[in-house]
């Protein structure tokens, strides 16, 4: 029999008290896994975590990990004793800002400790990432355009941000980008540069990332652009470092670019839609993720509820259609690709359900494994080590 919503509502009070989890046994088999969500409108009151079976894909029931509003985007330390997250909201503490949470991670049990909160640096921030000498927490603020660096002490714990940089700009959409609208910030393998992708300007902003000093600076050239319209959302490099691919949100779209580390510099090679069709109202992207082997980009196509699969080309970085990989839910927002290749998490917001796809080594492809849990309003997956 089908469980209705009701009946998994009433029983989500039953696995949220069974707090902490039982460690596992074999630790070299298994992961913590962690989901954000969005909190207002839905059921969800946080962040929730499982452990995973690598070798199956095999999900435990989920439990609340830290009660937080709308963590949509979590990003985990080098050292994976830390965990933070966005608090995607456009008023904190009575100010025009969200708000950057820290926890304590514990590997044992997967716990999360409330470590502190600080403002984000904007309104409405949506990613996060953390520097790769842990001291730093960048995050992309939607609403106003901003990005931010907040400093991290040595226990852990958020510092107010050292640098906020405005974005300035619009691009043709009326609707969607009368302004700038930060969608994401990574930084390179070296720890160098980072790159802002901003949907309301159609352009992935570069800077120059002091990590002693927690600074930006605008770099030179100080951007790339995409097509008109296109609306880049999330960006995500090679693992051989030579090129990077952001997702065009609005156009329904990847751009490949071949990047040049020593400079900073990003070349665009390719655009390539992320559909079998023509793009219908209501079609867009969200999430980007390269296949830890290089051969593969994956895709989220919201409105088509797919997986678009690539194969990339070693050489030049371009993208060859694979195909698509309906994801079992509506809205993939976000997914994840577990560190080891083997399995894609798809995170359906609208359905309440994370699926988990086995991915073949050889094609690319994407099998569902039959595993399917429910966790309310689901947008973010990221995974830690279990250490007994």
């Amino acid at each position: 029999m089908r469980t209705t919503r009701r009946a998994w509502l009433l029983g989500s009070a039953a696995w949220l008290g069974s707090w902490p989890l039982k460690a596992w046994a074999d630790n070299t088999q298994r992961s913590w896994v962690y989901f954000g969500t969005y909190t207002r409108g839905s059921q969800s009151q946080g962040i929730y975590v499982c452990s995973m079976d690598m070798h199956s894909g095999r999900l435990s029931q989920p439990v609340l990990a830290a009660r937080v509003v709308n963590p949509s985007f979590l990003a985990i330390a080098p050292d994976h004793r830390h965990l933070y997250c966005v608090t995607e909201v456009g008023n904190y503490q009575n100010r025009r800002t969200g708000a950057v949470a820290a926890f304590a991670l514990c590997r044992q049990n997967g716990a999360l400790e409330p470590l502190n909160k600080q403002p984000s640096g904007g309104a409405a921030p949506c990613h996060l990432v953390v520097d790769a000498t842990g001291r730093n927490v960048l995050v992309a603020n939607y609403t106003s355009g901003t990005v931010a660096v907040l400093p991290v002490d040595r226990l852990g714990r958020l510092r107010e941000p050292s640098c906020v940089i405005q974005h300035r700009g619009h691009s043709v959409n009326p609707q969607r980008q009368r302004g700038p609208h930060a969608h994401s910030i990574n930084l390179d393998a070296q720890n160098r540069f980072a790159f802002a992708a901003d949907l309301g300007l159609d352009q992935v902003l570069i800077y120059r990332f002091d990590a002693d000093s927690g600074t930006l600076e605008p770099h030179d050239p100080p951007f790339v652009k995409v097509a008109p319209g296109s609306g880049p959302r999330h960006f995500a490099f090679h693992p051989s470092g030579k090129f990077a691919y952001v997702i065009n949100e609005l156009a329904c779209t990847v751009t490949a670019f071949r990047y040049h580390a020593d400079r900073g510099v990003l070349e665009g090679v390719q655009t390539i839609t992320t559909l079998p069709r023509p793009r219908k109202p209501g079609d867009t992207t969200a999430e980007v993720q390269v296949h830890p082997s290089g051969k593969f980009l994956y895709g989220s196509n919201r409105g088509h509820d797919s997986i678009a699969i690539f194969r990339i080309d070693q050489q030049t970085g371009r993208l060859t259609p694979v195909g698509h990989q309906p994801t079992g839910g509506k809205i993939p927002r976000n997914f994840g690709l577990d560190p080891s290749g083997r399995f894609l998490l798809a995170c359906n917001q609208n359905s309440d359900t994370v699926v988990v796809f086995r991915v073949d080594e050889q094609s690319g492809q994407l099998s569902p494994t039959g595993q399917v849990i429910r966790v309310p309003r689901p947008v973010c997956v990221k995974w830690a080590p279990f250490v007994p």
